[in-house]
């Protein structure tokens, strides 16, 4: 079967692109996370996929659950992911729907791995820095991994910068090796 993400952009840019023209990409942000975590719930989607349930009942089901704040283009979401067999892809539509958004708000999420937290000055300068290289506003993750050693790593978009030790020592042991 295809990736699943590439059966799931042509739902993401779709909903991008309705949102785009109605103003409302932080609203569909919301709630495709919000339709993202009841998907994966896993009795609900124990009893979405159950065979003996109807498309309707599925609709009906999950429409249910997500009522408050939806409307007609929410509805209309939802039977096209059900009439297509695609609801279990609403985690990877909210994925890529947010790469959208990013991209069209000149943002972008960068994370950091680090053996120890981060203080408020450096996430600052670690944010201005890599805003000025990226030439996007950067929402800043710090992930706490002890395995880094010390140092950082650092993931946006493409971007991967790592000044961890533990990457220092492996280079050293490639270039021993070699």
């Amino acid at each position: 079967m295809a990736d699943m993400s590439t059966v799931a952009r042509p739902y993401a840019r779709a909903v991008f692109e309705l949102a785009e023209g109605e103003g409302t990409l932080d609203a569909w942000a919301e709630r495709l996370a919000f339709w993202s975590a009841v998907s994966s719930n896993p009795e609900m989607a124990k009893r979405l996929s159950d065979p003996s349930v109807t498309r309707q009942q599925q609709i009906e089901m999950f429409e249910s659950v997500v009522a408050d704040g939806n409307d007609d283009s929410g509805r209309n979401v939802i039977r096209l992911l059900v009439e297509n067999d695609r609801l279990a892809l609403i985690p990877q539509i909210y994925d890529l729907y947010e790469g959208f958004r990013s991209d069209a708000q000149g943002e972008i999420e960068a994370e950091v791995r680090t053996a120890f937290p981060l203080g408020d000055a450096q996430q600052a300068s670690l944010v201005d820095a890599l805003s000025k290289r990226l030439d996007r506003k950067v929402r800043l993750n710090v992930v706490i991994d002890k395995d880094v050693i010390g140092g950082a790593i650092v993931k946006a978009g493409d971007l991967v910068i790592d000044g961890s030790i533990r990457g220092r020592v492996e280079k050293m042991q490639h270039a021993v090796a070699s």
